[in-house]
């Protein structure tokens, strides 16, 4: 499963197709160095910021550009609001990002609503949902304002979606809502600790307040997505915050309700690959169907003379993640129906 991809043989055998850029839990904070909750993984909140310029670098340096990056979220860290400067932080890094010579899709993690309401997300810089594909004759694909998902396509027959996975959530929502109080119940129905942010004693530890889930509506919509998919050959890519496979995850950190998510994608053919943040020290896993379950190490604990980023190169039968720093080279073989025949 760990195999090390050379570039070399790999050209000789295959055309590469086209590549994209991925990079996770950057979390920015103009602070000094601090400690994750438990004390015991040191953060560079200063230097994420850095390493975010480097792979930036690396991208626009690269002979063929990629056509996108996929930005995991988290993209600045929840510190940020303590100080109340989330505005200016997230203006810093957005204005990092100006410098990416392609176009950047932003996923939504815990630490954007520890800075911003879902509201204000909506209306700000890190919506990207403009870039989105629409399918003509297919109103089924379109997703509900409800939720912060889209799905797009980079290249001929490949269909990107990113996933809102705190679609159900406590985080970013009036606490008056109906939507509020219906997340929090299903939070409390999991967890009866005071403090809903330990998982401890949970049999099902992902049901924290740091986590969410995706409401049913979404998952339908997601499934008419992947139905599409297949019936037109596409080869699919998922994005979400938080990971779904607990082969490649820390149990603490997967979506509430993460079998939902596996039984759509699980039902259709189409998925190559799911890449997820949030653990920060990463992982992988290629569950029973062949999909590819990715988590990006991330930028906010990744030490200065390191790096956490990579470069995911598509070819016809196989996507070939190369990874920088802290970031494992990884080989994402197609399930063999999946594979082009070319």
């Amino acid at each position: 499963m760990d195999d090390k991809p050379d570039p070399g043989t790999l050209s000789e055998n295959s055309e590469v197709l086209f590549s994209f850029g991925v990079i996770a839990d950057i979390q920015y904070a103009d602070l000094e160095d601090g400690y994750n909750f438990q004390g015991n993984r040191r953060r560079y909140y200063r230097h994420s910021l850095f390493h975010l310029r480097g792979a930036i670098e690396h991208w626009n340096g690269e002979g063929s550009l990629p056509r996108c990056v996929l930005q995991l979220g988290d993209i600045i860290d929840g510190y940020n609001a303590q100080y109340k400067v989330s505005e200016k932080s997230l203006e810093l890094v957005m204005n990092t990002f100006q410098m990416l010579k392609v176009p950047v899709h932003h996923t939504w993690g815990n630490h954007e609503f520890y800075n911003f309401s879902r509201n204000y997300l909506t209306n700000s810089k890190l919506n990207t949902k403009f870039l989105e594909d629409q399918i003509v004759h297919h109103p089924e694909t379109v997703p509900s304002e409800d939720y912060y998902a889209y799905h797009f396509v980079p290249f001929p027959q490949f269909r990107f979606i990113l996933l809102d996975a705190y679609d159900l959530s406590v985080l970013g929502v009036d606490q008056s809502s109906p939507k509020y109080q219906q997340c929090l119940k299903i939070l409390r129905e999991h967890n009866p600790n005071s403090e809903l942010n330990s998982p401890q004693g949970l049999s099902e530890p992902q049901f924290v307040q740091f986590n969410g889930g995706f409401s049913q509506e979404q998952l339908n919509w997601l499934n008419e997505v992947l139905t599409f998919s297949d019936t037109n050959q596409e080869k699919v890519v998922i994005v979400s915050h938080l990971p779904i496979y607990p082969e490649a995850s820390d149990s603490v950190c997967l979506a509430w309700n993460y079998r939902d998510a596996l039984a759509v994608i699980w039902s259709h053919k189409c998925v190559v690959c799911f890449f997820a943040g949030h653990t920060h020290d990463g992982g992988y896993s290629e569950d029973p169907f062949g999909v590819h379950h990715i988590n990006l190490e991330g930028v906010i604990e990744t030490a200065p003379d390191s790096q956490a980023f990579g470069t995911v190169y598509v070819y016809p039968d196989k996507m070939m993640l190369k990874g920088r720093g802290r970031v494992p080279d990884r080989i994402m073989n197609y399930k063999k129906e999946n594979a082009f025949q070319l």
